[in-house]
């Protein structure tokens, strides 16, 4: 019982390390060499780096213990135990290899500025997938988002992020590798997101048209998907409407919307992305904890 008890525990450290390492040689090799700084604590340090020569792991530890106090009290035991973990390696790793790191891989701080935010945001990715974070801006948000529910954390990890990157070109005067900072961003942002959700988006169709049926039959005879018929009715015309639910492969959208318009041009079509479809056909249903 123990060995199964302490045995995810002990693959949760080993992602979280693994996931550090590569944080924090994408940051060390690629970003901060290059003047392009991250966003949230690390940002804030490394902005005070560059001021006062401070160790930026030792300042991105400092100052992420209120948060964590925050974080215990309403986040929970887990969450804690594993940002800890994460932020506290990608802290001295990042001190660690800024002693060691002596050659410039590219002085390109656009080709930096991309491959950098992606190894960066590759090595954040599985220290999400792993239960754990980096702290800082992830606490901030998810604190602010428990008073204010109906705020959507990517664009509350957006603002901090924006406030931090403008803090870099008003106080340094880096006005253009702050620009180069919020490109990594995003890139780092998006690769984070494959790392935790993958490459195969899926689409979610909503088709509301007299001819439900014709549609239907078209779409599991020809893309081979199945559809859900649902009952509904107009708001203001108050006839009854069948509403075709199906979701779909990103690649068989062209086609879906030829059946559509070649069995019913009056059809009203709602599709929205969705990051994860599991079920017959598309990513199996299991337990990933």
């Amino acid at each position: 019982m123990l060995e199964k008890s302490l045995k995810p525990m002990l693959i949760m450290c080993v992602k979280i390390l693994a996931g550090a390492v590569i944080d924090a040689a994408g940051i060390s090799v690629l970003l901060y060499p290059n003047g392009i700084i991250t966003g949230g604590i690390m940002g804030i340090s490394m902005i005070l780096n560059k001021l006062f020569s401070t160790p930026v792991g030792l300042l991105t530890i400092v100052f992420n213990v209120p948060l964590f106090i925050v974080a215990w009290r309403t986040q929970g035991l887990k969450f804690l135990v594993g940002s800890l973990l994460g932020m506290g390696l990608s802290s001295v790793l990042l001190d660690v290899f800024s002693l060691f790191t002596t050659v410039y891989v590219t002085s390109n701080q656009l080709l930096a500025g991309i491959i950098g935010g992606a190894v960066s945001g590759f090595g954040m990715g599985i220290i999400y997938s792993a239960g754990g974070s980096t702290g800082g801006v992830d606490i901030v948000a998810k604190v602010l988002r428990r008073r204010y529910p109906y705020a959507n954390l990517g664009s509350i990890v957006m603002v901090l992020n924006a406030v931090v990157f403008a803090l870099y070109a008003l106080v340094l005067g880096k006005y253009e590798a702050a620009m180069y900072s919020v490109v990594t961003a995003f890139v780092s942002s998006r690769v984070i997101d494959t790392v935790l959700y993958g490459l195969n988006y899926s689409k979610i169709c909503f088709i509301i048209s007299e001819k439900g049926s014709a549609i239907s039959e078209s779409i599991t005879r020809e893309l081979h998907r199945g559809v859900t018929v649902l009952s509904g009715r107009g708001a203001y015309s108050g006839q009854e409407k069948t509403v075709l639910l199906c979701a779909i492969k990103k690649q068989q959208i062209l086609e879906l919307k030829k059946i559509v318009r070649q069995t019913d041009p009056d059809a009203f079509v709602i599709i929205s992305e969705s990051r994860d479809v599991m079920g017959n056909g598309f990513q199996i249903l299991e337990d990933k904890e």
